[in-house]
C-alpha cells in the first residue's frame, strides 16, 4: 500500500529555502557563463578556452534549471517541473563531475557534489514527501 505524502512544515520550509538558493545559484552561474566574453571565462576556468561552446551551452541550461526550480512551485503552474528541473540540475552536476574529473580536475568537484545533494533533496521532497499541489 502506498502512503499518502506527508505535509512536514519544516520539510516544507527546508525545501524552499533549497531551492531559493539553488536557484539563486543557478541563475548567478546561467548570467555569469553567458554575458563575459569567453576570453575572460577562460582566464578563471581554463576549459572555457578550450569549450567554449560547452561554456554557453552550461549557461542556458543553469539558468533555465535556476527558472525551472522555483517558479512553477511558485506559481503553482504545472509545479511537476520543479521535480524535473531538480532531476535535471542533479543530471548536469554528475555530468559535470564526471567532466572535471575526466580533466584530472578532482579537486573542483566538492561544490558540484553539494549542489548535487541539494537538487537531489529537492527531487526527493518535492516529487512524493511535499509535492506543490497544482493551482485549480
Amino acid at each position: 500500500m502506498i502512503s499518502p505524502p506527508t505535509t512536514s512544515k519544516p520539510l516544507h520550509v527546508a525545501l524552499w529555502i533549497a531551492q531559493a538558493l539553488l536557484a539563486l545559484l543557478y541563475l548567478g552561474t546561467g548570467i555569469f557563463k553567458l554575458i563575459p566574453p569567453i576570453a575572460t571565462l577562460a582566464a578563471l576556468w581554463p576549459w572555457a578556452g578550450e569549450h567554449p561552446s560547452l561554456v554557453r551551452l552550461t549557461g542556458i541550461v543553469d539558468f533555465l534549471g535556476g527558472v525551472g526550480i522555483v517558479l512553477p512551485a511558485l506559481t503553482r503552474i504545472r509545479p511537476g517541473l520543479t521535480v524535473l528541473a531538480a532531476a535535471g540540475l542533479a543530471a548536469l552536476q554528475v555530468a559535470a563531475i564526471a567532466f572535471h574529473l575526466a580533466r584530472g580536475e578532482a579537486a573542483n568537484t566538492p561544490f558540484n557534489f553539494v549542489m548535487l545533494a541539494f537538487a537531489l533533496f529537492v527531487f526527493w521532497g518535492r516529487r512524493g514527501k511535499t509535492p506543490i499541489a497544482p493551482q485549480r
